[in-house]
């Protein structure tokens, strides 16, 4: 398997197979005081439900939108690779019209109303700590954390998920499997990542560099992060120490796509001192 002919299943599951009790993503929200641990294999069994969920449940075919519409949180990476996954298209960032042309949307409380926009189906998540569900659900909308758990441990694809599919909608641009595992692949050795590379990140997903280096490259080698929302500054020394952290996403110097900076900007991932 190579980065030209690889889909993001092929990568996930060379990344569990190197060990699947390894640490892979926590999670810090500094207003809420939540901290959750997922391991390889905790983040597959999620990912695995979501799937189901979007192929069976949501009745989505392979190269239909959903629309991301969530914040820095542990679950918006879960609905990324589930969404590539079960073949569709992750739709991110600020575009108004993303919810109403995409065939599903997911969304956080902060951008219901946008989501109703979305003629189909359309999922709410609480992000709650536990991953609780609403007090009350959403008026038009179907509250994950109710229907999630249920679904089946395991996914198998009604259709395979080869490197031609497309993956991902952001920035006003598409980008196919094969060009972002390419792409993943080429930032992680550029940046200098490994498998014990434990990554320390505030990046919100809402655009293709910050995907990039706060998840995709990561996959690629088999690395692990520790994701932060709402960061309390004085906390993240302490944090960075107990949680073994020896890189952190930045702004890197230079820029416009030259070994410094990424084909976007200069967001990227350095090695902590």
């Amino acid at each position: 398997m190579t980065a030209a002919n690889s889909s993001f299943p092929d990568v996930w599951r060379a990344a569990l197979a190197m060990g699947p009790s390894r640490p892979f993503l926590t999670y810090y929200d500094d207003h809420t005081g939540e901290r959750v641990e997922l391991s390889y294999a905790t983040f597959d069994n999620w990912v695995a439900k979501t799937a189901n969920l979007i192929q069976d449940e949501m009745a989505l075919a392979p190269g239909d939108e959903v629309a991301i519409l969530l914040p820095t949180h542990w679950q918006t990476p879960i609905w990324l690779l589930a969404c590539w996954t079960a073949g569709v298209v992750a739709s991110v960032g600020e575009d108004s019209a993303a919810a109403e042309r995409a065939a599903a949307v997911v969304a956080g409380p902060d951008r219901l109303e946008e989501a109703l926009a979305c003629k189909g189906e359309r999922i709410a998540l609480a992000l709650r700590p536990l991953g609780a569900r609403f007090p009350n659900v959403p008026q038009g909308f179907t509250d994950y954390a109710a229907v999630a758990p249920a679904q089946p441990d395991v996914f198998a694809p009604y259709s395979p998920v080869t490197a031609d599919s497309p993956a991902l909608v952001a920035d006003g641009n598409s980008w196919t499997h094969g060009e972002l595992v390419r792409d993943a692949a080429e930032a992680a050795a550029r940046w200098g990542l490994r498998t014990g590379s434990r990554v320390l990140s505030g990046c919100a997903y809402d655009s293709r560099p910050e995907i990039r280096a706060a998840f995709t490259s990561e996959l690629a080698v088999g690395a692990s992060l520790v994701l932060c929302r709402n960061v309390d500054p004085a906390r993240l020394p302490g944090r960075m120490a107990s949680e073994k952290v020896n890189a952190r996403v930045a702004s890197l110097s230079g820029g416009g796509g030259g070994e410094s900076g990424t084909a976007e900007g200069t967001l990227g991932v350095l090695p902590v001192e």
